[in-house]
């Protein structure tokens, strides 16, 4: 749960950043959809929670 919202909270500041910019390009478009599907939690949301964890767990994984 932890995770799932600071990723919402992190893409929230990231396209209001690009908005603000007038620079909705592919890159930032991504961004803007997965956005959209953790807010409105569609069918497909739980994918990708998984795979956001997914990713969070390997990130987690990584030592220097």
């Amino acid at each position: 749960m932890a995770i799932s919202l600071s990723v919402v909270l992190l893409l929230a500041i990231i396209l209001v950043v690009l908005i603000r910019n007038g620079s909705l390009k592919p890159g930032p478009t991504i961004v803007a959809v997965l956005f959209g599907f953790f807010l409105a939690s569609t069918g497909i949301a739980p994918s990708i929670n998984r795979f956001m964890n997914s990713i969070a767990e390997t990130i987690n994984q990584i030592s220097f």
